[in-house]
């Protein structure tokens, strides 16, 4: 018997979570549940709930998370999760040398770097890589999950599935960490996170 989800299935579809594109790497199809008439690819939300699981696990171990979006629709979600979670968020462009170069005044060494797209945030990822970093990244199915340590399959281009994405992964970060009791105590809404 599966355990009962994070979310009730339904907000998951309304968030357009399961929505994959057209193109499918050979790593995300494990993830895909089917492939619609359309040639888009539609995510299995069982596996996108074990895995959110699994990342809240991963990033429960650090202290110091480092998220980054050069994507604009994942600015909202990145700062409101950053805010809530004690993280840091690095919304639009990722200076060559925040991670590398202690030198430069926007300096950080995160314990761990989550972003949005490995496609897009490909910079943080060679940074991390250098230093060693861990880095887990949101997945749509075009992605290439080659130095990505723990990927979470979803839609990661909808503004409304990445609000959904942070504002959960956050609450149970919370509650992971013990700062939250129950899913009720956490004061966020989906619309602080950029969702309606």
């Amino acid at each position: 018997m599966a355990e009962e989800m994070l979310v009730k299935k339904t907000e998951y579809l309304t968030a357009g979570m399961h929505i994959g594109m057209k193109s499918c790497t050979p790593y995300m199809r494990q993830f895909v549940y089917k492939i619609r008439d359309d040639g888009l690819a539609v995510f299995n939300l069982q596996k996108v709930d074990e895995r959110i699981r699994t990342a809240v696990e991963f990033l429960s171990r650090f202290k110091k998370i480092l998220v980054v979006s050069r994507k604009e629709n994942a600015a909202p979600a990145i700062k409101a999760f950053a805010e809530a979670v004690d993280a840091k968020a690095i919304a639009g462009r990722f200076s060559p040398g925040t991670l590398t170069n202690p030198s430069y005044r926007g300096f950080y060494e995160p314990g761990v770097v989550f972003v949005v797209d490995p496609l897009i945030d490909d910079q943080a990822i060679r940074e991390a890589r250098k230093r060693r970093v861990p880095i887990v990244a949101l997945c749509d199915t075009f992605n290439i999950s080659e130095d990505i340590d723990l990927c979470i399959p979803t839609n990661n281009n909808g503004r409304k599935s990445l609000a959904l994405m942070f504002w959960l992964m956050a609450r149970e970060l919370l509650k992971k960490r013990g700062d939250l009791k129950k899913d009720s105590d956490f004061k966020y809404t989906l619309k602080d996170f950029g969702g309606e």
